[in-house]
């Protein structure tokens, strides 16, 4: 079982930026595709951003893409980052990591998940 961690949300202006952090209590995330989902109020929960364990290769939701980049620090237990620049009022909700053993970034499955971390965009 994989326990994740996030952190790094919280309160920011249009603009701004924020670095989410996902960790795996107890392990690494070394061999697993993570992909960052969020939720905003009232709506479904959509992709955001994913980092492959396989080849690297990223990929961004277009509302994020030249905004957002993710990545991986392999030397600190593959903690995956968010880096989230230029924020803006839609980027708004709970950011979620979530860790796929075998699964992929296209299609997932995405087997253990965090609890979230909420992000907000306000003046």
């Amino acid at each position: 079982q994989v326990q994740l961690v996030e952190s790094g949300g919280g309160l920011v202006q249009p603009g701004g930026s924020l670095r989410l952090s996902c960790a795996a209590s107890e392990s690494t995330l070394e061999h697993y595709t993570i992909g960052w989902f969020r939720q905003a109020p009232g709506k479904e929960r959509e992709a955001v951003s994913c980092i492959s364990n396989s080849d690297g290769s990223t990929y961004y939701t277009d509302s994020v893409k030249g905004r957002f980049t993710i990545s991986r620090d392999n030397a600190n237990n593959a903690v995956s980052y968010l880096q989230m620049n230029s924020l803006k009022p839609e980027d708004i909700g709970i950011y979620y990591c979530a860790a796929a053993h075998v699964g992929n970034c296209r299609s997932g499955p995405f087997d253990y998940w965090g609890q979230g971390t909420q992000v907000t965009v306000t003046v």
